[in-house]
C-alpha cells in the first residue's frame, strides 16, 4: 500500500473558484439591485425630507433655533431619559422571560413545540390597539387583577398598575416578548443535541452547562432578538400614550404632542432625527463592541494555537 497525502488545489484552480464566487455575487447582486434601490428610495426620502424640515421655521425660512431649543431643553433630556430607560427595561424583562421560555421550547419535542408557538404567536395576530386598551381594562383600579389580588388577600387596596411607568412596561413587554424569544427560540433549536450530551459526559452540571455551552452557541440568536427588541421600543408610541397616563413620556409622545398642539413641523422633525440619531448611535455601538469582542476572541485563539 502507497501512502497517499493530501496537497491544496493549485493556485490557477484557487483563482478559477474566487472568479466564478465573484461572478455569482454580481449576478445575484444584479437581480436585487432594483429591489434595492427601492428599498433604498423609500427609507432615504423620508428621512431627508424630515432633516430638511428640521432646519425650516413655520414660515419655510432656513433657521438653527428648531436645533438650538431642542438641545437646550430640559424636557428633551428628559424624554431621551425616558425613552432609553423605557426600552432598556422592556429589554432586561423580555431577556430574563424570555430565555427560559426559549430552553423550554427548544427542549421540547416538535408537536409540542409547534403548538406552543401558536401561543406565543397569538399577541403579534392582535392590533396593538385592542391589546393596550385590554391591559387597561385588567390593569385599573378595579380590574381583574386587582379584585383578583383583593380576592386573595394580597393587597388591602387597589395598587396603582396603570397610567404609570409599571402599566406601560407591562404592555410594552406583552408586546415585544415573541420577537425577543423567536430568534432565540431558532438558535436554541440548532444546537446539535451531542454537544449537550458531551459537556454532560465530562462531569458538567446542568448550570455550567447552560452558562458555558447553551448560551455561548445560542449567542447570535439572543443577540438579535435584544436588539429588536431594544430598537424597536425606542419609537414606541401607542403603549405609552395609552397606559402611561402622561406620566410616561418618551420622544415618540413629544413629537406627537408638537405637532398636535404647536403645528410645528420643523420642531417635531428635528425631535424626529434626534430620534433617529440615538437609534444610530446605539446600533453603531453595539455593532462596534460585537466586533471588539469578535476580535479579541480571535486574537485570543491565535496566541494560544
Amino acid at each position: 500500500m502507497s501512502d497517499t497525502t493530501l496537497s491544496a488545489p493549485p493556485a490557477s484552480d484557487r483563482a478559477a473558484l474566487k472568479r466564478d464566487a465573484r461572478r455569482e455575487n454580481t449576478f445575484f447582486l444584479s437581480l436585487s439591485l432594483p429591489a434595492l434601490i427601492l428599498v433604498g428610495l423609500c427609507a432615504m426620502l423620508p428621512i431627508l425630507w424630515i432633516l430638511r424640515q428640521s432646519f425650516l421655521t413655520l414660515r419655510g425660512t432656513p433657521t438653527l433655533d428648531n436645533w438650538s431649543k431642542l438641545l437646550s431643553s430640559d424636557l428633551t433630556w428628559k424624554a431621551v431619559w425616558s425613552t432609553v430607560e423605557l426600552s432598556a427595561a422592556t429589554l432586561a424583562l423580555c431577556i430574563v422571560l424570555g430565555l427560559p421560555l426559549a430552553l423550554a421550547l427548544a427542549s421540547a419535542s416538535q408537536r409540542v413545540a409547534n403548538r406552543l408557538l401558536i401561543v406565543l404567536m397569538l399577541p403579534l395576530w392582535t392590533s396593538i390597539l385592542v391589546r393596550t386598551y385590554g391591559w387597561l381594562v385588567l390593569l385599573r383600579r378595579d380590574g381583574l387583577v386587582n379584585q383578583t389580588l383583593q380576592a386573595l388577600g394580597l393587597t388591602d387596596a387597589p395598587l396603582n398598575l396603570v397610567y404609570n411607568f409599571t402599566g406601560t412596561l407591562i404592555g410594552m413587554v406583552h408586546f415585544m416578548l415573541p420577537l425577543f424569544v423567536l430568534p432565540a427560540y431558532a438558535a436554541l433549536r440548532d444546537i446539535d443535541a451531542n454537544t449537550i450530551r458531551a459537556s454532560a459526559s465530562m462531569g458538567a452540571s446542568l448550570p455550567r452547562t447552560l452558562f458555558t455551552v447553551v448560551l455561548p452557541l445560542a449567542s447570535g440568536g439572543i443577540r438579535s432578538g435584544a436588539m429588536i427588541v431594544f430598537i424597536y421600543t425606542l419609537g414606541f408610541f401607542i403603549t405609552p400614550a395609552i397606559l402611561g397616563g402622561g406620566q410616561v413620556n418618551p420622544i415618540a409622545i413629544r413629537i406627537e404632542r408638537t405637532l398636535s398642539t404647536f403645528q410645528n413641523w420643523g420642531a417635531a422633525s428635528a425631535l424626529g432625527m434626534l430620534l433617529l440619531i440615538l437609534v444610530a448611535l446605539l446600533a453603531g455601538t453595539i455593532a462596534a463592541l460585537r466586533f471588539a469582542i469578535v476580535r479579541a476572541r480571535k486574537h485570543k485563539e491565535a496566541r494560544h494555537a
